[in-house]
């Protein structure tokens, strides 16, 4: 089973993103519990946590189905006590929320050294982080995301995810989410089935896809190893079309949200067609998503 879907907006309430879910004919979908730009949000209702679990519940979502996001500004891996415990406390706050919801996962970037610390120490630093957070939460698993490697983000090799994982103490609420945007502009090629293929083979080899909890199936439009950040829609960009082909038939890769972060939502549910496409007939693909 493939769960696909888009990172909808949850303005409004979170109910309301299953909303928008549905309207683009998704079985997946991410979001954000708060303003993800912002440190904290205000506190989950007793009416909006009844609201979103009913409407899950109406229109056929499990918390497996569901891949929310934290906030941009936490650093699990900042240099400085301040910043740390700032982040740390945000994100405990985030996992918090996603147990009053019902969600099992929570999806985030793993963090920056800032060039104040060595990488070993920063990835030590976010694994500390993880390990702190999971103690005093039950039920909810935390994805690392890797990275476009910009600036001074951690995350971007898969050797980053697999050392993190290394330090978390319960193994069982690890995972990660690779983003085919991050991992193109990281230097992981994607733009042939058999370099797609290579990609996922050496995912698979330095992280294990045990630990595959959820994917962003984005094209880029940063160049190959530019270490950018750019998204684009699907077969538009610098990756092109076999990628996602490649990823949708590789039997390694289910029952994980697969979750399009991709530029035209006005297109999201032709991507979303196209990718179903890819899995029922193999052999003869439709046309291009949004044509």
């Amino acid at each position: 089973m493939h769960y696909l879907g888009a990172h909808v907006s949850a303005a409004g309430g979170a109910d309301q993103a299953v909303l928008r879910a549905v309207d683009i004919g998704a079985n997946g979908f991410a979001l954000f519990t708060k303003n993800q730009r912002q440190w904290k949000g205000k506190p989950l209702t007793d009416e909006a946590i009844v609201a979103f679990k009913h409407a899950c519940q109406t229109h056929g979502f499990g918390p497996e189905q569901i891949l929310p996001h934290d906030s941009y500004l936490i650093n699990l891996g900042h240099p400085e006590a301040d910043g740390l415990e700032k982040s740390r406390v945000a994100f405990l706050d985030e996992m918090q929320r996603c147990e009053q919801l019902g969600l099992t996962l929570l999806n985030f970037h793993p963090g920056s050294h800032l060039n104040k610390i060595s990488e070993t120490d920063c990835l030590k630093r976010i694994a500390d982080s993880i390990n702190e957070a999971l103690l005093p939460t039950k039920g909810v698993t935390a994805v690392i995301e890797n990275t476009a490697g910009q600036g001074t983000n951690l995350g971007w090799r898969f050797e980053h995810l697999a050392e993190i994982i290394a330090h978390v103490d319960d193994k069982t609420r690890v995972g990660v989410c690779i983003d085919t945007c991050h991992a193109f502009a990281a230097g992981y090629d994607l733009r042939t089935a058999e370099a797609t293929k290579a990609t996922l083979n050496e995912l698979g080899k330095v992280v294990g896809f045990e630990y595959l909890r959820g994917m962003h199936l984005n094209d880029a439009k940063s160049a190959f190893a530019s270490r950018l950040d750019r998204h684009h829609s699907l077969g538009k960009g610098n990756i092109g079309l076999d990628a996602f082909t490649t990823i949708m038939q590789d039997e390694r890769i289910h029952d994980i949200p697969m979750i399009l972060e991709t530029v035209e939502p006005g297109i999201w549910a032709d991507e979303l067609n196209w990718l179903r496409s890819q899995v029922l007939d193999a052999q003869e693909p439709d046309a291009a998503p949004g044509k």
